[in-house]
């Protein structure tokens, strides 16, 4: 230690931010720092002791899966939610973002994918939307549109502000947003999924904008699920896992495999067991998809299904796995491409047509799109059936209890009662009705879309044990997972998913976590050993 500092000295010196904490000097300048963050919901510990610090005049990708916690991290730094404990420091002085407003005062704008401005107002008017000039107490219209209009024109936009916001394309409206948040804030503007719903021009448009935007000293947070856009526009990336900050780390100094590992959790060395490669060969095609996509969506895709195999689909959250699954099912209509069922091309534009053919889904999001709440265990298990059967059909009390039951039995469900509500389930017994409302309807394809994700131990095993048995029993299966090690386990061949692209498919020796990463990460170099 350096004999002229005094320990008051270098208390002064942690107070201003200069720490080695975690591996790296933490800048005394930041634009925006958190410190030890702990946010705690119930018994639920979203944050666990995350730091994280945003410089002037960078680019600072946050990334992380479902779950890692990026969405209340951003929450804090914004005002909308209040750490349980740590510190939201701006220009290295603590401040307390009780609410947004606090936060905008503080210097920090925020857009989000959904822009969140009023399309049926002028351009100009959601511009000054809150702070409009006025001239004798009333607004000045005249001023507001011409400032707009120099406003405008340093993002290289040529329109008109009187007209209306809604007239205009996605990305104008969100180069509107980041706009508004910028004249409004001027120094942190984080863009939480802003290319979501760009194509590639627009993103190219985006990108020109937030570089010019670093140039002049604005601290940008970028939230993506696109790492080729990472590795195009940022300066740094953190990555966040189950709560925790796993890195944060320069750009140059990391490779997409390093990012996807990190966010995965998995080493691109292990090789593990592959997935099912017995002698058993397959069943004849069920399902051929050809050039099969949804503009916005998912790029045309090009993959023929077998009876009595499971197709794995891996990739990153954001990837296109669940855009895929949504258009196979007819849940988003595909608007390019043709599909053929059993050799003869037929047309899926909505759910009813492929349940009519014997496809079933269970979607990612169980409690929003899979469950019906407040209706019984026994009425979720039978009401795919009931629907294919027609309601002039109607399953009587009877008939819907043995059905129930039957598969209440065979999937251990565990309820007090058929009848009581579903929504008082735990998620695994939650899923197992889901799965089981599909098999009651005994089909012939079945997609699952992250089936084992937030259940118990039990129901996990349960689960893989009947994908595993359906697809001995000659069922076609496509089931998405974000468990490399799980969906390498029962996959016949792997589809693996990066930016709304099927970037690879894999089959034989080549399923295994190490391929997949570095297929996820498009890495070149061939596969770690």
């Amino acid at each position: 230690m350096d004999p002229g500092l005094r320990r008051g000295d270098i208390l002064w010196w942690w107070e201003l931010g200069w720490s080695t904490r975690e591996g790296g000097m933490v800048d005394a300048d930041y634009a925006l720092e958190a410190r030890g963050i702990i946010k705690v919901f119930g018994n639920h510990v979203a944050l666990d002791n995350v730091d994280f610090g945003l410089r002037a005049g960078e680019i600072h990708a946050l990334l992380g899966e479902n779950g890692a916690g990026k969405s209340t991290l951003i929450k804090i730094l914004t005002g909308a939610y209040q750490p349980t404990t740590g510190q939201v420091l701006a220009d290295g002085v603590p401040v307390a973002l009780d609410n947004p407003q606090q936060a905008q005062k503080h210097g920090i704008g925020t857009v989000y994918q959904e822009v969140n401005l009023l399309p049926n107002r002028s351009v100009a008017e959601n511009l000054f939307l809150g702070h409009q000039p006025t001239r004798f107490g009333l607004v000045d219209r005249r001023k507001m549109e011409r400032d707009s209009r120099d406003i405008l024109k340093r993002y290289g936009l040529d329109i008109d502000p009187a007209s209306e916001l809604g007239a205009h394309s996605v990305a104008v409206q969100q180069i509107v947003a980041i706009a508004r948040a910028v004249e409004l804030s001027g120094k942190v503007l984080i863009l939480d999924e802003p290319t979501a719903s760009l194509d590639r021009n627009e993103v190219e448009r985006l990108f020109e904008i937030m570089r010019d935007l670093r140039a002049k000293g604005l601290a940008i947070v970028f939230i993506t699920h696109f790492l080729d856009q990472v590795f195009a526009v940022a300066d740094r990336v953190t990555i966040l896992r189950n709560g925790k900050r796993i890195e944060t780390r320069a750009l140059d100094d990391v490779t997409r495999t390093d990012v996807v590992r990190l966010m995965l959790g998995k080493d691109v060395a292990f090789s593990g067991a592959t997935g099912v490669q017995d002698a058993r060969p397959l069943g004849e095609v069920l399902l051929d998809f050809r050039n099969y996509g949804r503009k916005r969506s998912v790029h045309p895709f090009t993959l023929s299904i077998h009876k009595g195999e499971v197709v794995g689909v891996a990739g990153l959250l954001g990837s296109g796995r669940t855009e895929m699954a949504r258009i196979m099912f007819g849940a988003d209509a595909a608007d390019e491409g043709e599909v053929h069922f059993e050799g003869k091309p037929v047309s899926i534009a909505r759910p009813t047509d492929a349940i009519s053919k014997g496809f079933g889904f269970c979607p990612e999001d169980r409690k929003a799109e899979g469950i019906f709440g407040d209706l019984s265990v026994r009425e979720n298990i039978i009401i795919a059936l009931q629907g294919k059967l027609g309601w002039f059909s109607a399953l009587n009390r009877d008939e819907q209890m043995e059905i129930a039951g039957k598969f209440g039995e065979a999937m251990d469900i565990r309820a007090a009662s058929l009848d009581m509500p579903i929504k008082l389930l735990s998620g695994g017994n939650q899923q197992k009705v889901i799965l089981s409302r599909w098999l009651a309807t005994d089909p012939a394809f079945l997609i699952l879309d992250e089936p084992t994700r937030g259940i118990d131990v039990g129901a996990h095993a349960e689960i893989v044990r009947t994908i595993n048995r359906l697809r001995d029993e000659g069922l076609a299966l496509v089931v998405i997972s974000s468990e490399l090690d799980e969906v390498v386990a029962y996959s016949s061949r792997i589809v693996v998913m990066r930016d709304r692209e099927m970037v690879a498919e894999l089959s034989g020796k080549d399923i295994n976590p190490g391929v997949i990463v570095q297929a996820i990460a498009n890495h070149k170099e061939g596969t770690a050993s």
